[in-house]
């Protein structure tokens, strides 16, 4: 069962990118199943900074095979001008040669982008991911492998641009998609990627018939999840475990390990309720806002900042059944005197440990604090040099005593091993727990 998975455990932007990017070069195949370039993957390696939308994080390791899986919805503009900012870094041009897009993959338009832009609710990104989801189960939508069909069929594009047109003007928006244009988008859509559109899902099956180790990547996090999520204040896709496999077109059977990101805080992008939010004027929550430099990788917006909240972390390993967890950014923390932990709410005088199914509920929540003593501040070089003499055998239980009480307790708390820990943004400000999934050789990438 060669398959593995990291996904988000809280509201998103965990860290996601590089936990991949150092499992990619042990792995085969880097899948992304869901979401769209809604999701945005950092990955730090000395003095490159990479920022990605819709490529795999897997993309840094070049014997690693690409793929955007068939629950995804993918804006061909966006993956364009990132496959050419990867071209332009490395003289690689993957697609149809390890890039390839399942031709099962909804097709983002300009019309989504158009029709999300009136959201004033949810707070989304403003992508056109939830419309693109929307006429996916409308049964609407275009997926990659539609578009070489439908080209020769101007009836059906004029009657696609007078439903998209309609539905635009039921949400104020008066600009119009014309169906010339629109024949001439799905056109420059074809040209271009027809090389990397395949049946993606039964080359995973044979890789993984063959025996090799494929890696699927999530996007958002489980707190974000259409079903299970904070609704309405969620993404469009469903974020969890059930999906890896069904979202990049193979069986749940295959999966055997499964990595759940969290912060050693949290943060949350958007609207929606956020039990353990600090104040992003002073004290801990400025810290972590601005040590942990937390603005979103896809829009900019600064995230809003919080103890960590192992209320939802549990609700998380109740839906995704982690076999070990990676703490991010702890480095952010130090310096702090006290360090806090959520391990229950107050809801209307009562003491609750799940985190309720209703968003009115959840914001009339207050945290249940447990405390625990801090550890120093250290510069990013001080925090690498640990992480490189944890290296040498020592792993996590290297780390000094107050940072391992703390990593304990999260382990405790939700009964899952942490079996790497982040102490800086650089792919190498990594302690991985000896012996462990995440104990690989590091190195500084050239791209």
């Amino acid at each position: 069962m060669p398959a593995r998975v990291v996904l988000g455990a809280q509201w998103g932007d965990e860290g996601k990118g590089k936990a991949i990017d150092q499992l990619a070069p042990n792995s085969q195949w880097a899948v992304r199943f869901q979401g769209g370039n809604n999701a945005g993957h950092t990955i730090v390696a000395g003095g490159t900074t990479l920022k990605m939308h819709l490529l795999p994080s897997g993309i840094t390791a070049r014997d690693c095979n690409l793929v955007l899986g068939c629950g995804m919805v993918v804006d061909p503009w966006v993956l364009d001008r990132e496959l050419s900012e990867w071209a332009e870094l490395t003289g690689e041009s993957p697609e149809g040669k390890r890039l390839f897009i399942s031709e099962r993959a909804a097709v983002i338009l300009p019309f989504h982008r158009l029709y999300d832009s009136a959201d004033e609710l949810v707070g989304t990104t403003g992508r056109g991911i939830g419309p693109a989801y929307r006429d996916r189960t409308e049964r609407v939508g275009l997926r990659f492998v539609d578009i070489g069909l439908i080209l020769g069929r101007d009836t059906e594009i004029a009657e696609i641009s007078e439903r998209m047109n309609a539905q635009l003007s039921t949400v104020g928006i008066e600009e119009k998609i014309e169906p010339e244009q629109l024949k001439s988008d799905l056109s420059w859509i074809h040209q271009r990627f027809s090389e990397a559109i395949r049946a993606t899902g039964p080359m995973l099956d044979k890789a993984l018939a063959r025996g090799e180790q494929v890696l699927l990547e999530g996007a958002q996090g489980a707190m974000l999840d259409i079903d299970q999520g904070t609704y309405p204040f969620v993404t469009s896709s469903i974020t969890c475990r059930a999906n890896a496999t069904h979202g990049a077109g193979i069986h749940p059977g295959h999966i055997d390990q499964c990595y759940g990101i969290t912060k050693a805080y949290t943060t949350r992008v958007g609207n929606g309720p956020f039990p353990t939010e600090l104040s992003l004027e002073d004290g801990p929550g400025k810290q972590m806002s601005v040590v942990g430099h937390e603005f979103g990788t896809t829009t900019g917006r600064p995230r809003r900042t919080g103890w960590l909240d192992a209320v939802a972390l549990n609700e998380s390993q109740r839906l995704n059944g982690y076999t070990g967890l990676v703490v991010t950014k702890l480095d952010v923390l130090g310096g702090l005197e006290e360090l806090k932990i959520c391990t229950s709410y107050n809801l209307d005088g009562d003491e609750i440990d799940h985190v309720p199914s209703s968003s009115e509920e959840l914001a009339r929540c207050t945290p249940v604090y447990e405390s625990h003593p801090g550890f120093p501040a250290l510069d990013e070089e001080e925090w690498i040099e640990m992480a490189e003499e944890s290296r040498k055998g020592g792993g996590i239980d290297s780390l000094p005593s107050p940072i391992r009480s703390y990593l304990s307790r999260i382990e405790e708390i939700t009964g899952v091993p942490v079996v790497s820990v982040g102490v800086g943004p650089d792919r190498l400000a990594s302690v991985a727990s000896a012996g462990g999934p995440f104990d690989v050789e590091m190195s500084e990438a050239t791209f």
